[in-house]
């Protein structure tokens, strides 16, 4: 059995399901895409290779082999796009939920079924279909659970909004002895660069007490401003919103200490290993095309 056991973003990580490019299927058709990014790669041309994006994905798993990390792989489906497992599900405490993920992808869930299996059915959870929320916008931090959101009254026209304020009062609820605090994001559904498509594409923690933070993310200042307060500025790396493009807020902590980034964050990797951590770089600018890069293909299951 897995005994699950997620906490924050950063403590020791002991398990993960790592999304695959294996059988990625064929560059989607224009009204396919989910994102205004993939949706640029298709119209240019330079949508991400399946071949390169394996490449990309196996050298995070190395990096996984080197620390001990004990990894998991979805089953492969046939022409599928199964990279970004951070979308289907997510580990709150010891709790798995299973995200009410778009039509569109609900095979992924069948393909990690066999690690399902292995863990507590009473510790799986699913909402009904109105309650929307995928692992991206969920973020953990100690006594605090982040989540990112979006209230507008035309939520059912973004593609581009994946968790709404039912999926962040059902978490409330379940969990009263944590600070739910949500995030109002600034979505498009054309514009990249003015897209927070999740939570972590514009805010994510590293290490004990710092950040990675785009302030133009956050719809409302206050909400900055409360993140602010509680890291302290001198703890927040502030990304532009061309490194947010990038995704450079989208990186993954092996331990609070042990951060996986893209090679070519060349500004964020310098500041990393100034304040510290060791950072393990890796080529992942071909997936970054479809807007998620490393915390969105992991699903970590057990940290220390």
């Amino acid at each position: 059995m897995i005994k699950l056991n997620v906490l924050n973003e950063t403590s020791r990580l002991r398990a993960v399901i790592l999304g695959t490019a294996s059988s990625n299927g064929p560059t989607p058709k224009l009204e396919e895409a989910y994102d205004p990014k993939s949706l640029e790669h298709i119209k240019a041309g330079t949508y991400p290779l399946e071949k390169d994006m394996i490449i990309e994905t196996e050298a995070f798993n190395k990096v996984f082999e080197k620390y001990n990390v004990k990894v998991y792989r979805p089953k492969v489906i046939e022409n599928y796009n199964q990279i970004f497992t951070r979308d289907i599900a997510f580990v709150i405490e010891d709790k798995l939920f299973k995200s009410n993920i778009l039509p569109d992808r609900e095979k992924e869930i069948e393909a990690i079924q066999y690690v399902l299996e292995q863990i507590d059915p009473n510790n799986i959870i699913s909402a009904s279909d109105d309650v929307h929320f995928e692992g991206g916008d969920v973020m953990l931090w100690n006594n605090h659970i982040f989540i990112g959101t979006y209230k507008g009254d035309d939520y059912k026209s973004f593609i581009t909004a994946r968790t709404n304020m039912k999926g962040v009062n059902f978490i409330k609820n379940l969990f009263p002895h944590k600070i739910v605090k949500e995030f109002d994001l600034v979505k498009s559904n054309t514009n990249a660069r003015e897209n927070a498509l999740h939570l972590d594409c514009c805010f994510q923690p590293v290490g004990k007490n710092k950040a990675i933070i785009h302030k133009e993310g956050f719809k409302d200042e206050n909400d900055y401003n409360y993140l602010v307060n509680l890291f302290g500025k001198e703890n927040l790396f502030h990304i532009t919103k061309d490194e947010m493009y990038q995704m450079f807020s989208n990186v993954f902590s092996i331990s609070d200490e042990v951060v996986v980034s893209e090679k070519n964050f060349t500004r964020l990797n310098n500041w990393l290993r100034a304040q510290g951590f060791t950072v393990e770089e890796i080529p992942y600018a071909e997936i970054s095309k479809q807007e998620g890069l490393l915390r969105c293909s992991t699903l970590p299951l057990i940290r220390d």
